[in-house]
């Protein structure tokens, strides 16, 4: 159901975004994904474009129709898991990222490697990727190839590798290093089987790029993978040396054909000013446009470059800062010559290139000098892929890296390129990390054309930009996008102009088709101008026309001029179309168009403002074509008096179009040269206009009406006639105007008023008053107002004199000379000026000691400053400041210092020139400021905290002349009043924090004011972090500032800065650890890069990351009605990039929904759960449900995305019947059925209260026990490792070793006649036998006879199982000289052996038992190899493992009898009953062995045997067990008085119960604690490990008759008893109890565990020494499995049947085998648990367990999955290792056979495979007989000399 869901909603996005309006109508395809993609690639072939996105392989149509998809994921899988992912533990689904995506055409493939299973590749079927052609999981690490981790990238390029002279397809891939991926940079891939190599197998082993330490250091991205003219390059950052993280660019090469990566070279290269660039994003490789690779050639920074050239264009940013990024270029062939120079150097050169160091060896530890060889640079050639001798790999040194300047810059990050060529020009199509797709013409002046709009979302451009095959259409990705765009639209202009717009190297205009084309479909494109490129910014233009223009009156030909006409063709029509006229067009020899012009009457009329119409011609070709248009002027002579009303004559004959000036009748007309006269001025005569000029005077006052006189000129035709005057300002009044003489006129004037400016210019017109038409006049004075600007006299007197201003002292007002009417008694101006007045003074208060300036305002203050004669104030001098003097309005001076005995207050007095005083009305007061508190005492030394001064007069003087400074630090004052606020600077002093600094107040010059001890410093509030780092570009998104020291600051602000605008926003919530903004709010339109900032008082602080995202996109919502149970689904895009579903809010109507689920494009809604209202209420009259707004708020944005109606769930009447129907029958039934209930209950009550007492007596019992027991294990822990580093380890030597592993199991056991070494032959006949076992020998070191006789007694039904471990372990000892050999045998044999099983048997029983020798023969190899790390590494955490089970069983009572032990961690072994016992410590005295006692802890109920065995344990600690006496070799005196009394097991004072008899035990004895023992020895017989028995059996059959037990009688003969007496009830509970001391288990495991995890990881971690037999057995199987296509659980099992449970298990269930020690039952049935725990570990088989599961399997069910784990990580530690060839392990193994050998039974060995050579006589005979081989060797023969010998009888020879 879910995927028939995703499907539907798959299409339904589909359709939404076809159906979507696309930008300026381009025509866009589009296919979106649910996941991001990842990898994106073109078959070149098909044209089909691949998509590799997370968990989804999508195949599309070069339309990007989907085709087929195949889902790759989500996968079952771990971050550790090594596949098959069945194998691992902890697994859950995770994504699989699509790594590596290659087409491979050649099969008709699609390489396709993901995330998951260690980065393991597929192929899928290229024209259908639905079908998997290849996918493997259980071919191990050399089929890993991309990474696990997401932010590694992966690369790889196609190629082919050559080997026996075939010739495959492999691929090469680059890959940046995981933590858990392999660490090969570079591998060659190969994809076919072929002999050893499996599809995807690393096939070339090159430790140079492929070594594990180093390369975690260097960081490596790749970018980029291709291949050029042999060579394979790859393209990436790294760091330098994994000194630091800074990254660098660099290419690196390969030669194709080499197998050994000897060429691997590295060049940096450097991209942008200082390397700015230096991390390279996306690639493209491509040959340049002719015109691109002319520039770089000519450059000279990039070789020479052809247009087949090869160039590596790259876009690269700053590692830290993806402000901006650049594009470089590279041509390839300055990379191979720089990189023939680096090799050069390194070869023949000492790595030198001018004398300075020019080579790198990356990925090295080495400081010596490594470019050492001397190659003559003419053998270069020889070895220019490298060679084994030569080192590799190289890399350029920094000041060798190849340098380019970049070509482009853009702000923001580039994240992918691609490069196109169009006739002959180079275009880059660079995309950017907000989904756009800049268009770049590279050109010597590189810039962006064009852009291809972007996501809205704002989705970073995938690296893997693509062109179609026809390179029309370029394929852009975004995250879950892809696009395919034309890479022109030239078609969508329509007309040239807008084409040559454009300036894309794309497009031309195509003149004869009248299309905006490309070149080639430009049908005649070739000829001269028939296509126009458009970065020319060319198009055919009409230049002139002849005539240039023509009366609207008029009508005949005009001939256009054309130069740039394409060639018009016989066959081509021409023809000018003039708005609706048409006319044909011909062509003139001298190239121009001749066309007729419209009638007049076909001529629009001309507009009202202009003397003209403009009308185009537009010129077609072939009808329909428009070559050029341009606009033809039809002008129109009456309308040129319009321009200049004034001067009509003027302006008629000055105008381009050639009119004529009639004066008779003042009309302008065209130029006619029929008419003539005097009254006709011609074009240009403009001198003969009649015109008045020259007007006297120029100035003109306001108010007095003055008379003025003009000249007129011209005017003979006009004899006679009248004129008048007159201006706007005379308010339509005209004047006659009077003639004077000869040409001069005047006019009596006008009385104008005007008040808005000091002057106005004034212009007359001038009319002939017959005909009320203007004649030409430029009669223009200047007006002016004496008042306006001179408010007082002395203002007045200082007024320019030609205005002639006076101040009239009647009027108190500054008028024109002649409007002051003084009655003649005085000249106005001579008139003196008032006295001054001072209205203001500024400020009115100042310091006593002076300083300070104050601006005294008032008026007659003077005309000039020099008129100031004294300032007195308060009667104190005060000097005047003449430079800030201001005329009349404003004098300026500097205060002196008043006395303190005299009046600080008064009036301010100025004199002017002429003695004339102004005395102010308001006071001045002397004061000084009296400050008393500044506040807050403590801001950040960066400044920007306010302080606000509070006191007394603080407001003395002025804001000017305050000045605050804090120790030094000066503090900008902000408010000057009643307190004084200022803001700190930035305090750059080092102590911080800074001492308690005096606040200073300095008022003027002299004035300062101290508050001490009054602010400090502190350190900067920290920033530590802030959540979320985006938001959308519509702000108010609440962003989380932490740190310290916010308490300091008073305002923060949150500032963003875009290229183009800022945005601000306060802080809304602070407290001194956590700041609260919202987002501010951004414009996006202009494609800004933001940078945000918070500025916390002065300090700024960059918040980085934090990214402005995209608005958000809604679809328009589709489910329209909702109820109270339903679920909102809103869909979209860019939900989540910056919004969290706890932020969302979302509004049905006016009430809130709770946002469930966010998603990045879907909201989850919780309906509103009360009836919503429509936000605005309208009047309804209709009763239909309302339409609600369903509106989304993220911070600021609100989106209304669709309007639904909500419907309350409708109350149905079948509910009221449903109801009680179901109810009423319910409750019946659950009356009768609580009826029923109560009657049982009663009777089971009284059932339960005879239980109860019995249950309560068992709880407590089981109380009391577990206290107990809890308190033991307490009381009793103790340190086993003390006890351990005190002795040594008593390993056995290798003889030991090996007989007791060989033989020791055998029938004989101890006595077998190999670890007895006793051969009985007959002394006469030894050197006879000698030499027939040295022929024996030397027979069997033949392969052919070895081989046979193995199987001659293998066929034999009489040689069973024992037999064969028996003869193999024989062979091994008789083979010891010669380990080398007996491996090659085994191998031979187990060869066999598994094609037996692999093709006839279930191949997963082999080497389970051993069925076979050659199973023997592999256990004993494995113990022979093994035996040195048994004493190295396994053998001591084995031994204390060993000794602590031992200890920790002896610490409680062990049943001497039954062997049962209360510790123990095998619940059969477990002691039932609670034995009360305590803790005793003896002296004991050994005799003859001097004075001193030993203590020793024992128990008192331990059996006197159980007491010997400790005081020997501990007496002879540092003894090996086998050196020690024996328990029956020992008597134990304890002398408690004056006689002694000999302790025994069994003697006359044991107790009897019954028929029973107890063992005595120290409690019997009554032997107290530190009681005094005495041990001596019976006799002294040398003891064997033969006699190492239990002692206890022999002395239990000491009496037969009767029966005897220690701690616990017999269960059989107690349940007899119980029988006769009790119940089955009691029985049962008897059982019961028992189990509760299964809690003991646990205690004794828990006391061990770290015990057996020490012994588990010795033994299964591949980290530390792994013995090299392991390592070179495990490949074998390796290696056979992978022949007979082995799954890997059957080799996982192979290895196990090999190692852990042929070996490992034996030793641990056997210690005595490797150590001297003795092994007692009870501490053998602990270790069998421990050995059963190590085999479930080793098995792949899930173990399910219950409560039914035998106790010892639960006890460490759940350390299981721990070990299993190590196991697995033991076999991958294994196969990862590096391998051990044949000759190390012959090494090894000869070196093993020279040290032990000699040591061994190798005689008696021969001697007894010689028995089995006699028993099975005949059938090797026969055998040998029917193998050539041996025929040829005469095997046969020997073997019958050898039978002669040894029998001693004579045969048929």
């Amino acid at each position: 159901m879910a995927s028939w869901v995703s499907f539907l909603l798959f299409l339904f996005c589909q359709s939404i975004s076809q159906a979507q309006e696309v930008i300026s109508s381009i025509p866009i395809i589009e296919f979106t994904t649910e996941t991001p993609i990842n990898n994106v690639v073109q078959d070149p072939q098909t044209g089909r474009i691949y998509l590799g996105a997370v968990n989804t392989i999508f195949q599309l149509g070069p339309s990007l129709r989907l085709e087929a998809r195949a889902e790759t994921g989500p996968k079952e899988d771990a971050r550790t898991c090594t596949p098959p992912a069945s194998a691992c533990q902890d697994t859950k689904l995770l994504p699989n990222h699509n790594k590596l995506l290659l087409v491979h055409p050649s099969n008709g493939s699609l390489i396709v490697c993901g995330s998951r299973y260690r980065g393991i590749c597929s192929l899928l079927n290229l024209t259908n990727v639905e079908q998997q052609l290849y996918y493997s999981d259980s071919k191990g690490e050399r089929t890993y190839v991309a990474s696990i981790e997401d932010n590694v990238n992966v690369v790889g390029v196609m190629s082919n590798y050559s080997k026996d002279g075939q010739t495959f397809s492999v691929f090469l891939v680059g890959k940046g290093y995981g933590s858990l991926d392999s660490t090969k940079l570079i591998s060659t891939r190969i994809l076919e089987d072929f002999r050893d190599w499996v599809v995807f197998e690393s096939i070339i082993e090159a430790s140079t790029v492929q070594t594990t330490p180093f390369v975690p250091r260097y960081l490596h991205d790749f970018r980029h993978a291709f291949k050029e003219d042999g060579f394979v390059y790859f393209l990436f950052s790294r760091t330098l040396d994994g000194t630091d993280n800074k990254n660098l660019t660099y290419v690196s090469r390969l030669c194709e054909d080499d197998h050994h990566y000897y060429s691997h070279t590295e060049l940096q290269l450097n991209c942008g000013p200082n390397n700015r660039y230096n991390k390279v994003q996306a690639a493209y490789v491509a040959s340049p446009g002719k015109e691109l690779a002319r520039f770089m050639t000519e450059s000279g920074t990039y070789g020479k470059v052809v247009s087949w050239s090869k160039v590596l264009f790259i876009v690269a940013s700053p590692d830290d800062d993806d402000s901006d990024s650049a594009l470089c270029m590279y041509s390839l062939n300055s990379i191979n010559e720089r990189l023939v120079d680096i090799i050069s150097a390194c070869y023949s050169d000492s790595g030198k290139i001018s004398g300075y160091p020019a080579v790198d060896i990356p990925y090295s530890y080495k400081n010596d000098e490594f470019c050492t060889s001397k190659i003559a640079k003419d053998m270069l050639e020889n070895f220019k892929c490298g060679a084994d001798f030569l080192p590799s790999p190289l890399a350029s040194k920094p000041r060798f890296a190849l340098k380019a300047d970049a070509v482009l810059t853009k702000l923001g990050l580039l994240t992918a390129v691609a490069i196109a060529v169009e006739n002959d020009h180079t275009i880059a199509f660079l995309g950017n990390n907000q989904g756009e797709v800049f268009k770049v013409h590279l050109t010597r002046e590189s810039h962006v054309y064009s852009k291809i709009p972007g996501d809205t979302m704002g989705e970073k451009v995938n690296k893997n930009l693509l062109f179609d095959r026809s390179h029309s259409h370029l394929y852009i990705t975004t995250e879950k996008r892809i696009s395919k765009v034309p890479v022109q639209t030239c078609l969508q202009k329509k007309d040239c102009q807008s084409c040559a717009k454009l300036t894309d190297p794309y497009c031309g205009w195509c003149v004869l088709e009248g299309r905006c084309t490309r070149r080639s479909e430009c049908r005649r494109a070739e000829e001269k101008n028939g296509w126009l490129w458009s970065p020319r910014q060319q198009c055919v233009k009409i230049v002139s026309f002849y005539p240039p223009s023509l009366s609207c009156k008029k009508t005949q030909k005009v001939k256009i001029n054309i130069p740039s006409l394409p060639i018009i063709g016989l066959s081509d029509r021409l023809q000018c179309n003039i708005r609706s006229f048409q006319s044909e067009g011909t062509m003139s020899d001298s190239g121009q168009i001749s066309c007729n012009l419209p009638h007049p009457s076909l001529i629009p009329q001309t507009p009202e403002d202009q003397d003209f119409v403009a009308v185009a011609i537009a010129v077609f070709i072939n009808e329909t074509v428009r070559l050029a248009t341009r606009e033809f002027k039809f002008y129109n002579c009456a309308a040129t008096v319009k321009k200049s009303e004034n001067t009509p004559c003027m302006s008629c004959v000055a105008s381009q179009w050639g009119c004529q000036w009639n004066t008779f009748d003042h009309t302008c007309s065209d130029m006619d040269d029929s008419v003539v006269g005097p009254n006709i001025i011609k074009h240009r005569q403009g001198g003969k206009c009649p015109q008045f000029e020259n007007p006297d005077p120029v100035l003109i006052p306001v108010g007095y009406k003055t008379r003025i006189s003009f000249e007129g000129i011209n005017l003979d035709l006009y004899q006679g006639r009248v004129f008048t005057i007159g201006t706007e300002l005379m308010r339509n009044v005209e004047e006659e105007v009077n003639f004077e003489d000869g040409p001069f006129y005047t006019f009596s004037g006008f009385n104008f008023s005007y008040n808005k400016s000091p002057e106005t210019n004034v212009l007359f017109y001038v009319k002939d008053k017959e005909s009320g038409k203007k004649m030409d006049s430029t009669l223009n004075v200047t007006l002016y107002n004496c008042s306006m600007g001179r408010e007082d006299c002395s203002l007045c007197k200082n007024s320019d004199p030609k205005y002639r201003c006076v101040w009239c002292a009647k009027q108190k007002a500054c008028v024109y000379e002649k409007l002051c009417n003084t009655q003649g008694l005085e000249d106005p101006s001579d008139i003196e000026c008032p006295d001054p007045q001072i209205t203001d003074i500024i400020p009115r208060f100042g310091p006593m000691l002076g300083g300070i300036s104050i601006t005294i305002r008032g008026s007659n203050l003077g005309i000039h400053k020099e008129d100031i004669k004294s300032i007195m104030v308060v009667g104190e001098p005060c000097i005047h400041q003449e430079e800030k003097y201001s005329v009349s309005t404003s004098v300026v001076c500097e205060i002196g210092p008043v006395h303190i005995k005299n009046t600080h207050w008064g009036q301010v007095e100025v004199e002017v020139k002429g003695g004339k005083r102004g005395t102010s009305s308001m006071f001045f007061t002397y004061r000084d400021p009296i400050p008393e508190e500044v506040k807050p005492a403590r801001g950040p030394k960066a400044g920007g905290t306010l302080i606000t001064i509070s006191g007394r007069f603080l407001d003395t003087g002025s804001r000017d002349d305050v000045q605050v400074t804090i120790g030094g630090v000066d503090c900008t004052v902000e408010y000057f009043g009643a307190e004084i606020t200022c803001r700190t600077g930035e305090y750059r002093a080092d102590k911080v924090p800074s001492d308690l600094l005096t606040v200073t107040l300095k008022y003027g010059k002299n004035t300062t004011k101290t508050f001490p001890e009054a602010f400090q410093f502190l350190e900067n509030p920290i920033v530590l972090d802030h959540q979320p780092k985006g938001s959308f570009v519509c702000g108010g998104r609440n962003i989380v500032v932490t740190g310290s020291g916010f308490d300091l600051i008073q305002t923060a602000v949150m500032k963003v800065h875009g290229d183009k605008s800022t945005a601000i926003e306060d802080a809304h919530e602070k407290n001194d650890t956590v700041i609260q903004f919202r987002s501010p709010t951004v414009n996006n339109t202009l494609n800004q890069h933001f940078r945000t900032y918070i500025q916390l008082d002065n300090m700024v602080k960059e918040l980085k990351p934090f990214e402005y995202h995209p608005d958000p996109y809604f679809n328009v919502l589709t489910k329209k009605v909702i109820t109270e149970a339903s679920i909102i689904i809103v869909t979209g895009r860019g939900f989540s990039k910056a919004m969290t579903a706890k932020e969302a809010q979302a509004f049905v109507g006016d009430v809130p929904c709770q946002v469930n689920t966010l998603q990045d494009d879907k909201l989850f809604l919780d309906p509103p759960s009360t009836q919503p209202r429509a936000r605005s209420r309208r009047q309804r009259r209709d009763t239909r449900p309302e339409l609600l707004d369903l509106m989304i708020k993220f911070g600021k944005g609100e989106w209304v995305v669709g309007s639904v109606q909500y419907e309350k769930k409708k109350n149905d009447l079948s509910f009221y019947i449903i109801i009680p129907a179901v109810i009423v029958p319910m409750l019946l039934i659950i009356t009768i059925s609580f009826y029923c209930y109560r009657r049982k209950s009663q009777q089971a009550e009284r059932e339960y209260e005879k239980v109860k007492h019995q249950l309560e007596n068992l709880e407590e019992s089981v109380r009391d026990r577990c206290k107990k027991e809890f308190t033991d294990l307490m009381i009793e822990m103790e340190d086993h490792t003390n006890d351990l580093s005190e002795g040594r380890i008593p390993f056995l030597d290798y003889k030991n070793y090996t007989d007791r592993v060989f033989f020791l199991p055998s029938k004989d056991g101890a006595n077998d006649v190999m670890i007895t070494g006793k051969l009985d032959i007959p002394e006469a006949r030894r050197v006879t036998v000698t030499q027939a076992l040295n022929q024996f020998s030397n027979l069997l070191n033949s392969k052919t006879f070895l081989i046979n006789f193995i199987r001659t007694l293998e066929r034999s039904h009489d040689f069973n199982a024992r037999a064969k471990v028996y003869f193999a372990s024989l062979l091994t000892v008789a083979l010891h000289g010669k380990l080398e050999y007996y491996t090659d045998i085994m191998r031979t044999l187990l060869l066999e052996l598994m094609e037996e099983y692999v093709h006839s048997k279930n191949p997963k029983l082999m080497l389970r038992r051993s069925e076979t020798v050659v199973e023997r023969m592999l256990c004993n190899w494995m113990s022979i190899c093994l035996y040195q790390f048994l004493k190295d590494s396994a053998g001591e955490p084995l031994y204390k493992l060993f000794r602590a089970i031992k200890h920790q069983i002896e610490k409680g009572p062990v049943d001497a009898r039954v062997k049962k032990a209360k510790y123990t961690l095998n619940d059969t072994g477990l002691l039932g009953d609670d034995v009360e016992y305590s803790v005793l410590t003896l002296q004991v005295l050994v005799q003859g062995e001097g004075p001193d006692v030993t203590p020793v802890k024992v128990l008192n109920c331990d059996t006197i045997s159980q007491v010997k065995e400790k005081i020997i344990e501990q007496v002879y600690k540092n003894l090996p067990y086998s050196l020690r006496p024996k328990v029956d070799s020992v008597t134990l005196e304890w002398r408690p008085g004056s006689t002694g009394q000999i302790l025994s097991d069994l003697d006359l004072t044991s107790q009897k119960e019954g028929r029973w008899k107890r063992i005595n035990t120290l409690a019997h004895y009554n032997v107290r604690d530190n009681a005094t023992l005495v041990l001596s020895r019976v006799g002294h017989t040398q003891q064997n490990y033969d006699q190492n028995q239990e002692n206890h059996e022999e002395r239990n059959a000491l009496l037969e008759d009767d029966k005897v037990f220690h701690l616990v009688r017999p269960t059989d003969e107690l349940d007899e008893i119980k029988s006769k007496r009790g119940s089955i009830k009691d029985k049962s509970m008897t059982k019961a109890i028992t189990e509760i001391y299964l809690t003991r288990l646990l205690s004794v495991k828990g006391t061990l565990q770290q015990f057996v995890d020490d012994f588990f990881r010795s033994v299964l971690c591949s980290g530390a020494v792994v013995p090299p037999a392991v390592k070179y057995f495990f490949d074998f199987l390796d290696e056979q499995a992978m022949k007979h296509q082995v799954d890997e659980e059957t080799i996982h099992i192979w290895k196990t049947n090999s190692l852990p449970l042929r070996f490992w298990v034996n030793i641990l269930k056997n210690p005595h085998f490797i150590f001297d020690v003795h092994v007692s039952e009870v501490v053998d049935a602990s270790l069998s648990v421990i050995a059963q725990t190590f085999m479930d570990a080793c098995t792949k088989s899930e173990h399910k367990l219950s409560r039914d599961s035998p106790s010892n399997k639960l006890l460490y069910a759940k350390e299981i999955s721990t070990y299993k784990k190590m196991v697995d990580d033991y076999y991958k530690g294994i196969r990862q290792m590096v391998p051990v060839s044949d000759q190390d392990m012959n090494t090894h193994l000869a070196e093993v056979s020279r040290s032990h050998t000699d040591k061994l039974n190798t005689q008696v060995a021969l001697h007894q495979l010689y028995q089995y050579a006699s028993k099975y006589y005949d059938g090797i005979i026969a055998s040998l007989d029917e193998d050539p081989a041996a025929q040829s060797k005469q095997l046969t023969l020997r073997l019958q000399q050898i039978a002669a010998a040894l029998e001693n009888k004579v045969t048929d020879l």
